[in-house]
């Protein structure tokens, strides 16, 4: 009888903890104020400015103001967020939207940065591969003795004119 009242004690303070834990983990994520700051900068102020519509803060801004108002009514009537982009982006054009979307063409913003990074970094490994082996070449191809004796005067007429004691690869 009392290991059953032991282990009825242990199973109910196993549900108080997980519940406790629950209630800790989902505080801020039905909290208004903490989904408007959330959705306010997944979208950008329409009114030209390039600013997150959470931090317009320029003098002057018609729209901002309207909009932080059209969001938190969109909050208070229960939409998801999903449901407030689309209507947003519905509403004002796929410009809203502070990053383009993960489906169909807008793929293309996400991996058309880091193919061109691949390319470009591909090309300048090849060119400079290029380069060295031309150079090796040369430098096979013109053997050991690359001292031309004709052009001895010629170099010394360099070294005169411009004061140098540098050869500068000749």
């Amino acid at each position: 009888m009392r290991a059953s009242r032991r282990f009825n004690f242990c199973i109910k303070s196993l549900q108080a903890l997980a519940l406790a834990a629950t209630v800790c983990f989902s505080l801020g994520v039905s909290d208004a104020g903490s989904r408007f700051n959330d959705l306010g900068h997944r979208m950008m102020c329409t009114c030209g400015c390039a600013q997150l519509l959470g931090e317009c803060n320029h003098v002057g801004c018609t729209e901002s103001g309207r909009e932080r108002s059209e969001l938190t009514a969109a909050i208070a009537s229960g939409a998801t967020d999903q449901e407030i982009l689309t209507s947003f982006a519905a509403k004002y054009g796929a410009t809203v939207l502070a990053a383009p979307t993960t489906k169909g063409f807008d793929l293309v913003a996400w991996i058309a940065p880091i193919a061109v990074f691949g390319a470009a970094l591909l090309g300048t490994i090849l060119l400079v591969r290029r380069w060295s082996v031309g150079r090796t070449q040369a430098a096979q191809a013109s053997g050991s003795s690359a001292v031309d004796p004709e052009m001895n005067p010629l170099r010394e007429k360099v070294r005169r004119e411009t004061g140098s004691g540098i050869d500068g690869g000749f």
